[in-house]
Parts: structure tokens; C-alpha cells; sequence
């Protein structure tokens, strides 16, 4: 966004590069609206241009011109991917919204789908429409953004939807030029899974729509993409906390199911929309800035506005998206049946059942990137060369060996002669391992409202599904590389000629800019990474909530008493319960009353210090000392040797490359205090508590996407639950649009 307001009303002339060319076809007139006042003011014309305006547009068309704008198609459509999803108007709901034509033609058609209809919701006591909430984010990134922000939530609050403006926190500072796109995306959408959970949301609308995937398919075909990539963005996925919060009550994994309701519409039927609906929207000239990628392709793509090209370009894309949805369908498949998920935050593969050397390289790459993913928590999933070295060590070395990639360490499981394929968290990585706190944390399981709505979504999904059957000699491009997708699709007949060669001559220009920019980019990029994950200390306080390498919640408190179970455990090994030797062992410990712990992950010399507690033997102390100080101090050694005895039992049980990721606290002196994954602690009156509660759930969270003409595959994604609970996983199959 930029300085200064437009408000575009009446019949006048308008300079193409204000408004996109769909747009030009309503000409209006300009009016100067001050965001620091409530009036209009008129003028002449004026030149909109300049990256320093931001535009405000309607139209006040005469009613009969209105009418020609089918707006009941618009809805009945719209209400048919809601119901192809599982989603009911009585759901709550969140919407993005920027001002810009596709927001406010997604509120215009989200709240005309809630309030109309048998199912239909009302108003609140506010006059705003029940369970539906418009999120506007401010980046923080221009001084103008705060007053821009006011008055998108003013019209958009005039459309009964309630607004909240959320603010970006820049904690490493603001990103620079040639991060900023990126940057400011990672942080819209952190911001606004926070403010979904804050309001116990578990649903939000996107504005994306068909104009935005075919950007989308030729910046990724200029990246060298697969036709995984190629596919686009899908109907439906799931966003989840990139950090913790002490009100995070979004149920199981924290996931937000995200949907793109609008993706069946091009740009010029968001005008459409907006003028049918007599809303106002923004125009950002910023989208002008050719700086942008995206911006420089849009603009190409304008001058390429054919009905064919835009039809056939469609029909490639949709082309790759059901090859996406049956590549995903068998890679589930493939995770349900070789894949077990151990609750220490690791995966066995199983070679026998998975068979790599019999599995076409799209399918065990996409297997392996789940798989990577989940073991790694990244947010994103596995690409790249990482991916292929690891598929040649599943094929050729037979994992004889190990290999670090990806954030993960791979290597035989042990007794399985090579069988079978353990993949573990690495902690040989560069950067520090990423830890978390918020001030207060509860490990007790709540069945919240969202949680139970987002079942009965996916429920619904999954039964509007079940007819859908996938016919796999339908599906092209399987063996096709990236290089080959496109003369694959022109081989078919699914574009033409001269479709091929505009997509080869967009595709060649981006490539050269891409190739000349991309060293800068991945420098800045490194920094940023690197600030990020620096910014976190690992000291923890008691009562202090830690989320551990994204995958452990833990924290830990003195208690003034022991609990019944510890004293039974102490009678079984015949240990001091008397008053005193009691109050010593709380008071005396290593631990200490006002001391923070630290926590890390387990390394080899803490198994050595463990064997040589365990060796402990209260009766020869006694005979060497023979003071009441040391009979005393007696009771906590006897209780950490016996409890080192029993951690000691559980660790030979659990491989070694997974026992490196385990958490463990340690005082400010480095002494090691307490295991929680294997029940060792050196006080009985140390509560730890960890849980195993991975953000990422297995297969990403995908959600599949509908199609309106009911053509497709069946839905494989029963819940992938080897050993732990995983939320369900869905399959893309938004491919026909």
C-alpha cells in the first residue's frame, strides 16, 4: 500500500497503468480521499501511476447494469465448493483481507453464502455477521500503513463483517529488498494462524483465484519445477504455528485448515463480484513495481489475454494437479503401509514392504520429502538435490551405511540387516537447535469447539469424496521432467502451438532474470535464516513452558513433597523415608530452589554418567564416610543411582541416532538433572513433565481439494496412526477448474 487514497465512482477515462485492463472496461472518476479525514473532496482526474497512491474503487453504475452481472452464478458456485469441502455456514470462519478487488469479493461472497439460505446465520449484538471475522494485517513496513489499515477494516466493517488489524512484530528487524516478498508472506500467514487461535478459529478463506495460478505455474516453471510444483496451490492445506503461545488452543497439532474458495474465478470476475456486490475496493500500485516477479509476469500474461491461451494454460494446470492428486494417493498409500512413527520423534522405514528399487522416482521422492519433512519439522517440504541423494541410498547402498540430509540422519535399524531404514532428527546441523518458551503451558488434553468442528469438516469432505475414483491411464506427465512437461502437454493436445511457444518465451525471460538475481537472494536469505534461529536462549525457569526443537513441549517445577508413587518406588529399593532423609534429599539436591535449568539434547557422555550413577552403592559410602552429613546426602544419590538403573534399561531400547534428539536439563554447572523421556530425574521432588507434539503432522496436513464437475480420485486419507496419533491426511484434487 501507499500515500493517499482514490476513490474511483463515476464515468471517466482512467490510465491503464492505474487499474488492471479487465477493470478499464467501467472507466470512472477520481476523487482525493485523506485517510485523516471522513470528507471527499473532488478534483480533476489525476494521474495514479506513481507507486506513492493508493486507490479506492466502486462503481455507481445505473442499476440495469447491475443487473447483467450474474451474481446468483457467482454464489451458487461459491456455495457449491463450501459444500464439496465440508464447510457450513454456522462454521467460524476468518477471512484475509487486503481491500484489494479478491478480498472484498471474497467477503461480498462469504457473507452473502452465511446469511442467505435455510442454514443461513445471523447478527451478533453488534450488527456483525455471527462467526465470521476479517483479518487485516499491517506489515509495519511503511509509515502510511497504520491509516491504510483503518480504512479497509471502515468499509470492510460497513459489509457487517467484524475486523481485527493485526500488527507484524519484527523481532530480527524488518526484511530487506530483495527478502521483502518473502518475508512479509511468511509473516502474514504466522499472523494469522496467531489470531485464529486467539479467536478459536479453525477455518480461513484466501482470496487466490485462476488468475494467480497461472502466475504461479510460470514463475515455478522458470525455477526448473516438477509438475508437483507446476500444479499450483491447492483448494484446501493446513497452516501451522511456526512458534508457541500461552493461549494456543487450536485443537490436536495447532494446524488452521486454509481454504482458496476462489480459485474457479479469474481476476476479471473479482471485478465482477466487487460491482455486483456495490462494494468499494483498493488498488495497491505497488502491484505495479516490476521489480516483482509476480508483478512482471502478470503484466506479461495481460498482454497475452486470449481466451484460448487463458483457457488452454488453465487446462495444463489442471493437468498437472490430478497428476499431483494421484502421486499423493500412492505416496499415502506407501507412508500407511512402510512407514511406523515412534512417539520420540522418529520414523522406521520398512525397505521389504516399500520395495525403492521398484518405485518410479516421483513417488519415492514425494515419500521421502513427507517423510523428511515430518522427521525435521520444517515448514516446508523437502526439495532439491538432498532428496535425489537419498533416493539413491535407499536404491543402490541398501543402507548399509548412514547419511546425513535434509536435516535428518538416516541409518540402518539395528538387528535388521538393512531391512529396515531408521530416520532421525540431526543434530549435527550449523545452526543452534531451536527452542521456544511461553510463560504459562497446560499438558492437559481439552476437547475445545474448533476441534470438533474441523472433525465434522473433514468428515464431510471425506464422505463427499468417496465416489470420486481416480482412472490412472488419465493421469499424464508422471514420467515427464521439468524440461518435458510442457512438450508432454503439447504432445497430448492439452495446448497448442502457439500457446507452447508464448509459455517457452514467458519462461525464458524469467529464467535469465531468476539466474542473475539468485546468488543475492540466497545470501540475504542465509542471513535471515540465521537471525532467526540465534534469537533464542535455553534456559528454563520453573513453571516455564519449552517448545524443544519443535517437537517436545516440557517443563519442570519443585515440589515441597514427594508424590505417593515416587515413595512407593523408594520402598521397593529400601531407601531412608524418614522425615528428615526426606526433607534433605528436596532441599540439598543438585537441582536448588532458585536455580534455572538449561535443557539441550542428550549426548554420549551423559549415557557414561548415567552407568557410572547407576554403579552407586549406598553401603559402601557408608562404611568409607560414616557421618551423619553423608547418610544424608546418601538418600538423593540412592534415589538417582536407582533411577540412572531404570533410564538405562529404557535408552538400550531405543536406537542410538534417536536417543541424540532426546531433551534433557542440566543445571548452570553442566551436570546433568534429569531425562524426562526415560523417567530419570536426580530429585524425587522434580516434577518434569514432556510430551511428544510434533507441529508438522505426517504428510503435511493437506486437505483435498473439490471439483465441481465430481471427476477425480477416491480419497486415501484415513489417519496415518502406526504408533501415534496423526491428524488425517488428504489428497489435492482441485485439478479442474
Amino acid at each position: 500500500m501507499a500515500r493517499g487514497l482514490i476513490l474511483l465512482s463515476s464515468p471517466t477515462s482512467l490510465s491503464a497503468n492505474t487499474l488492471l485492463s479487465s477493470f478499464s472496461k467501467n472507466p470512472s472518476t477520481s476523487f482525493k480521499l485523506s485517510p485523516f479525514s471522513h470528507l471527499l473532496h473532488l478534483q480533476k482526474p489525476s494521474s495514479v501511476s506513481s507507486p506513492c497512491c493508493f486507490t479506492v474503487c466502486s462503481s455507481s453504475s445505473p442499476s440495469s447494469q447491475q443487473c447483467s452481472i450474474d451474481m446468483a452464478k457467482y454464489r451458487q458456485v461459491f456455495s457449491r465448493r463450501m459444500d464439496m469441502a465440508g464447510i457450513k455456514p454456522h462454521h467460524r470462519i476468518a477471512l484475509g483481507v487486503s481491500g484489494g478487488p479478491d478480498s472484498i469479493a471474497l467477503c461480498v461472497l462469504t457473507a452473502g453464502w452465511k446469511t442467505a439460505g435455510a442454514n443461513s446465520v445471523g447478527t451478533d449484538s453488534s450488527g456483525f455477521i455471527d462467526g465470521l471475522l476479517a483479518i487485516i494485517v499491517d506489515h509495519g513496513l511503511r509509515a502510511e500503513s497504520k491509516d491504510e489499515a483503518n480504512i479497509v477494516r471502515n468499509r470492510v466493517s460497513q459489509m457487517g463483517i467484524r475486523c481485527e488489524i493485526a500488527n507484524c512484530d519484527w523481532p530480527s528487524g524488518k526484511p530487506k529488498q530483495g527478502h521483502l516478498q518473502k518475508a512479509a508472506r511468511d509473516m502474514r500467514y504466522q499472523v494469522f494462524h496467531d489470531v485464529c487461535a486467539k479467536h478459536q478459529i479453525g477455518v480461513l478463506f484466501i482470496a487466490h483465484h485462476a488468475d494467480d495460478q497461472a502466475e504461479l505455474f510460470i514463475l515455478r516453471l522458470s525455477r526448473n519445477s516438477g509438475v508437483l510444483g507446476l500444479a499450483g496451490t491447492p483448494f484446501t492445506s493446513q497452516i501451522f504455528p511456526m512458534h508457541t503461545h500461552s493461549y494456543c488452543e487450536v485443537p490436536a497439532n495447532g494446524g488452521v485448515l486454509l481454504v482458496r474458495p476462489l480459485l474457479e474465478f479469474s481476476k476479471e470476475d473479482m471485478y465482477k463480484i466487487c460491482r455486483g456486490g456495490t462494494e468499494e475496493w483498493v488498488e495497491d500500485p505497488t502491484n505495479q513495481n516490476q521489480l516483482f516477479t509476480r508483478n512482471r509476469i502478470r503484466r506479461e500474461l495481460n498482454h497475452l489475454s486470449s481466451s484460448a491461451f487463458k483457457s488452454e494454460l488453465q487446462r495444463v494446470i489442471s493437468a498437472c494437479r490430478k497428476t499431483r492428486a494421484y502421486v499423493d494417493h500412492v505416496c499415502h498409500s506407501l507412508i500407511h503401509q512402510a512407514v511406523v512413527i515412534k512417539d520420540l520423534g522418529y520414523a522406521v522405514i520398512d525397505l521389504q514392504i516399500l520395495c525403492p528399487s521398484k518405485i518410479e522416482d516421483i513417488y519415492l521422492l514425494k515419500f521421502l520429502s513427507l517423510v523428511l519433512q515430518f522427521v525435521s519439522q520444517r515448514q516446508r517440504q523437502i526439495r532439491g538435490s538432498a532428496l535425489k541423494l537419498l533416493m539413491d541410498y535407499l536404491r543402490t547402498i541398501q543402507c548399509k551405511n548412514c547419511i546425513t540430509a535434509a536435516g535428518c540422519y538416516l541409518c540402518p535399524d539395528p538387528g535388521s540387516k538393512g531391512s529396515r531404514v531408521l530416520v532421525c532428527c540431526s543434530v549435527d546441523i550449523a545452526l543452534p537447535l531451536k527452542m521456544e518458551f511461553s510463560e504459562t503451558c497446560s499438558f492437559r488434553q481439552h476437547e475445545y469447539h474448533v476441534a470438533n468442528e474441523l472433525e465434522k469438516i473433514i468428515e464431510d469432505e471425506k464422505s463427499n469424496s468417496n465416489h470420486l475414483v481416480l482412472d490412472a491411464s488419465d493421469v499424464h506427465f508422471l514420467d515427464a521432467n521439468p524440461e518435458s512437461v510442457l512438450d508432454e502437454a503439447k504432445r497430448l493436445n492439452i495446448i497448442s502451438e502457439p500457446t507452447f511457444n508464448s509459455i517457452l518465451v514467458l519462461q525464458k525471460q524469467e529464467t535469465n532474470r531468476f539466474r542473475s538475481k539468485v546468488g543475492a537472494i540466497s545470501d540475504l536469505a542465509s542471513k535471515h535464516e540465521v537471525e532467526n534461529a540465534t534469537s533464542s536462549g535455553n534456559s528454563l525457569q520453573p513453571g516455564q513452558c519449552c517448545y524443544f526443537m519443535d517437537r517436545f513441549m516440557l517443563t519442570w517445577k519443585l515440589n515441597d513433597k514427594m508424590d505417593r508413587d515416587v515413595l512407593s518406588d523408594l520402598v521397593d529399593y529400601g531407601m531412608d523415608l524418614s522425615g528428615e532423609a526426606r526433607n534433605f534429599c528436596c532441599t540439598s539436591c543438585v537441582v536448588g530452589r532458585d536455580q534455572v535449568l538449561e535443557v539441550r539434547h542428550m549426548i554420549e557422555s551423559d549415557w557414561l554418567y548415567l552407568a557410572e550413577l547407576s554403579r552407586y552403592s549406598p553401603l559402601e559410602n557408608s562404611a568409607n564416610g560414616n557421618t551423619k552429613m553423608m547418610e544424608k546426602t546418601a538418600s538423593y544419590l540412592h534415589y538417582a543411582s536407582v533411577s540412572a538403573k531404570k533410564a538405562l534399561v529404557l535408552l538400550k531400547s531405543i536406537p542410538v541416532a534417536a536417543r541424540r534428539s532426546l531433551p534433557v536439563l542440566i543445571n548452570q554447572q553442566g551436570k546433568l538433572i534429569c531425562i524426562p523421556s526415560v523417567n530419570f530425574k536426580h530429585c524425587p521432588c522434580l516434577m518434569v513433565h514432556v510430551e511428544y507434539k510434533p507441529k508438522i503432522p505426517l504428510g503435511g496436513g493437506h486437505s483435498s481439494s473439490r471439483i465441481p464437475d465430481g471427476s477425480g480420485c477416491s480419497n486415501c486419507g484415513k489417519p496415518l496412526q502406526p504408533t501415534m496419533k496423526l491428524s488425517t491426511q488428504f489428497i489435492d484434487r482441485s485439478f479442474l477448474v
